[in-house]
């Protein structure tokens, strides 16, 4: 019995591990209720890599009733001697606003056109003629992960409970942003684009609309990580935007990546050049989406009673710093439903970049394409000078990539910092600002007490 569960378990990790590859850049294709072919395909941008015979019965469609059937039938049959919670599953499946909706949150779904053409998807926890405050999510993620730990433990249902009206983004390309009034997600110039675009076009369309819709002249922005950077990026080409903040908070905060100790953004950095020429030689212009088939696997092999769990934890460790005791191992089915969102290839090679100079810049296309684009042979340095709302950042000690000395150096840089808050919590790493289990008592209390201070201007009271 032990030895068929363990060979069971091992099979289950080097299926998950090849199917993990081919995810990387491309989703693979799956069949719908009218596709005749007998299985599914994997492919690396345009270079097929296997097929898998489908599975007789089962039809792959998002959010369907069959799915969340299928995957706790098929989690019951290979692992008969756990019980599964049927609302972890469920969560796990649930998009943003059928998880704000689930737990009994007023819940609202908005769209806003980009001045250069990309739909993004707006949620909201509504609370009509409250202050509002727009959440901002990092790389490869989305707005489940202000919700997805649940309430009493997720910033969104906090801040509503708070009093406040409370807004989350999907920047482009991501699970609930890969729509565009003219490309498709299978067009390649629908993926050119960085988190430059991001603070260019997509913060700001979005903090309009906020305003527009709540007839308010400011609003409180929250950040996590990429959602910090590009808030940074915004106010540099906009300035003007940052008089519609109230406060900006940064949550682990990204801009300068010197000191980033991550293994994962230091490969970008060390390979950028010719990983960028493999991705286009391939066609490769996604990074890591978000497919129903590959949460199926993730949620089997990453659940909290498998041997190969440790494997998933100590992956999102690698990017982001080793802090088991905050990482609440029975919601990774939960997370990996729900995260990688998925991303531009380009925006994962200026991550490289950025490492690579240590500078806060634009995308380098090279010295001779620089010039052409910027006038320079070295890509424009971003004009931190201008972010003058007024900016609080939050780090810890054990991010690592978001590090204290580069935390500093962004502080240095930005004019009007009120507070520079490091978490209590010695081994709070880079995913704990959204996903730890102590979120709450060590970071977002305070938070929340910022904001009401600066709306009372009590901030010469610290």
């Amino acid at each position: 019995m032990i030895f068929t569960r363990n060979l069971i378990s091992q099979r289950r990790l080097l299926f998950t591990l090849l199917i993990g590859i081919a995810s990387l850049c491309s989703s693979g294709s799956w069949a719908t209720a009218d596709d005749s072919s007998s299985s599914w395909s994997f492919s690396l941008g345009n270079i097929n890599l296997f097929d898998i015979p489908k599975f007789p019965g089962v039809v792959f469609d998002a959010g369907s009733a069959k799915i969340q059937r299928h995957v706790k039938d098929s989690m019951k049959s290979l692992r008969n001697d756990v019980s599964i919670d049927p609302d972890i599953i469920e969560d796990s499946m649930l998009k943003t606003p059928e998880l704000v909706k689930k737990y009994g949150y007023p819940s609202e779904t908005h769209h806003v056109v980009t001045d250069d053409g990309y739909i993004l998807e707006l949620h909201r926890i509504a609370n009509h003629g409250a202050m509002p405050v727009l959440l901002t999510h990092g790389l490869l993620d989305s707005s489940a992960t202000w919700v997805m730990m649940g309430p009493n433990k997720g910033l969104a249902y906090l801040l509503y409970e708070r009093g406040y009206d409370v807004w989350m983004t999907n920047v482009r390309g991501n699970t609930y942003s890969r729509n565009h009034t003219k490309y498709t997600t299978k067009h390649a110039v629908f993926w050119d684009f960085t988190f430059h675009e991001m603070g260019k076009y997509d913060l700001p369309a979005s903090i309009n609309y906020v305003l527009d819709m709540t007839s308010s002249k400011q609003l409180h922005y929250i950040g996590h990580s990429q959602g910090t950077m590009t808030y940074f990026i915004m106010c540099s080409e906009r300035p003007e935007m940052c008089d519609k903040v109230i406060l900006m908070q940064a949550l682990a905060p990204v801009a300068f990546l010197k000191h980033c100790k991550s293994p994962v953004v230091e490969a970008l950095a060390f390979f950028q050049e010719p990983l960028a020429l493999l991705l286009n030689m391939i066609g490769a212009h996604e990074f890591l989406p978000n497919n129903e088939f590959i949460t199926l696997l993730n949620q089997i092999v990453c659940d909290d009673d498998s041997f190969t769990e440790e494997i998933c934890t100590n992956v999102m460790f690698l990017a982001a710093g080793f802090d088991k005791q905050q990482m609440n191992e029975t919601m990774l089915p939960v997370i990996l439903g729900h995260a990688p969102a998925g991303a531009a290839t380009k925006q994962m090679q200026h991550y490289g970049q950025l490492k690579h100079s240590g500078h806060f810049r634009q995308y380098d296309y090279g010295w001779i394409r620089n010039h052409w684009r910027y006038g320079t042979i070295n890509p424009p340095e971003y004009n931190l000078e201008n972010v003058h709302s007024k900016v609080a950042l939050h780090y810890s000690l054990n991010d690592w990539l978001s590090t204290p000395q580069d935390v500093d150096k962004l502080r240095r840089k930005l004019p009007n910092v009120v507070g520079k808050f490091q978490v209590v919590n010695p081994k709070f790493n880079h995913l704990d600002f959204v996903w730890g289990m102590d979120a709450q008592e060590v970071l977002y209390n305070k938070v929340m007490a910022l904001m009401e201070m600066t709306e009372r201007g009590d901030f010469n009271d610290m």
